[in-house]
């Protein structure tokens, strides 16, 4: 079985119809495009596994519509040449979504973390009729309406705003030369200035008074203290070495796309949802699931905390949307340059 994933085969089609392998999977969740293509002209004994579930996100399928798409290809090709699948890997998802019992009943509605469930229905419906599984797939239907219709997805002022997003918007309004020469008067910063990335290391001290005020063990007063004396150290051992500009530390934070997505409208947090991210790391991705706000400053009471602490110039450390996006569950709905315009 020669798998692809991630997209479209693309031009690369006619190779891979033509290469030496028992079978051809494709991914019809990125690139449902492809099918008519592929069931046209595969040769008559290749298996074709279609990857029809989302093993890259956690939102529940449309099974119903799912099967819209795979009875026609299944008619065309024969039940005895075709496998249906993940899109991918399940390496990506979480496991076990009855654990987050603190989810919004709403956003927990809509979502599927293991996807070998929804497999197996589809693949007992497709045996045994629609009927066998009608109340699955009502249930299916319901789940996506329900979101595509609700309010905490789709917020009417972030809509407006967007609506008012023109060409003028990408562009600065002054000359980097301009500014430039502003910076260099402001700050006075010698030919080669020293600074490093924001944040510093997350030792045994700081992940130790996390976690102990999460179990409550540590006061809300007392963790505040913990994080203002972790960030003045940090200030003072970064003059003391002599760099030009400095940053805080960013110790009061949990994870660089976390610690914003729990600032923000529209963002919800598995409790259990580790997935593996690289090597022995493994994080929880913050899910977005409806248009993003914010309802206050994220960042400007910590930076402001610690540049009364130095009279060097302190840059305030914030993580992009692009970045945001590729380590989060995102829309579906919405995808690429749109879904970043938004959280800009």
């Amino acid at each position: 079985m020669l798998v692809t994933y991630f997209g479209t085969i693309g031009e690369d089609l006619e190779t891979a119809l033509r290469l030496p392998v028992a079978g051809l999977h494709i991914d019809l969740v990125r690139a449902p495009e492809q099918l008519n293509a592929i069931v046209a002209a595969a040769r008559q004994d290749l298996v074709i596994s279609l990857g029809v579930v989302d093993g890259r996100n956690v939102w529940r399928s449309n099974l119903s519509a799912v099967l819209d798409r795979l009875e026609p290809a299944i008619g065309k090709l024969g039940s005895d040449r075709v496998q249906i699948a993940p899109s991918c890997s399940l390496l990506h998802v979480p496991i076990d979504l009855e654990l987050e019992t603190d989810l919004d009943p709403n956003v927990k509605s809509w979502l599927a973390f293991q996807k070998i469930g929804e497999l197996a229905t589809v693949g007992r419906v497709l045996a045994m009729g629609r009927e066998d599984a009608a109340d699955v797939l009502a249930d299916s239907e319901g789940a996506a309406v329900a979101r595509e219709t609700s309010p905490n997805v789709h917020n009417v002022k972030v809509a407006k705003r967007m609506a008012a997003i023109d060409e003028s918007s990408g562009r600065r309004r002054s000359a980097f030369a301009w500014r430039a020469e502003v910076q260099r008067a402001r700050f006075g910063l010698p030919t080669f200035p020293t600074t490093t990335i924001g944040s510093f290391p997350q030792t045994a001290e700081v992940r130790n008074a996390r976690a102990a005020h999460a179990r409550g063990t540590m006061s809300d007063a007392q963790y505040e203290q913990f994080l203002m004396e972790e960030t003045a150290r940090a200030v003072r051992w970064q003059e003391d070495i002599g760099l030009d500009v400095l940053v805080h530390g960013e110790f009061e934070r949990n994870d660089m796309v976390q610690y914003f997505g729990e600032q923000l409208s529209g963002f919800a947090f598995a409790k259990h949802g580790w997935v593996q991210s690289y090597g022995s790391r493994y994080v929880r991705p913050p899910i977005l699931f409806g248009d993003v706000s914010r309802t206050k400053p994220m960042t400007l009471r910590w930076w402001g905390y610690a540049q009364s602490l130095t009279k060097k110039p302190l840059k305030a450390i914030l993580t992009g949307p692009v970045t945001i996006l590729n380590w989060s569950f995102v829309r579906d709905d919405i995808r690429g340059a749109k879904l970043a315009v938004r959280l800009r």
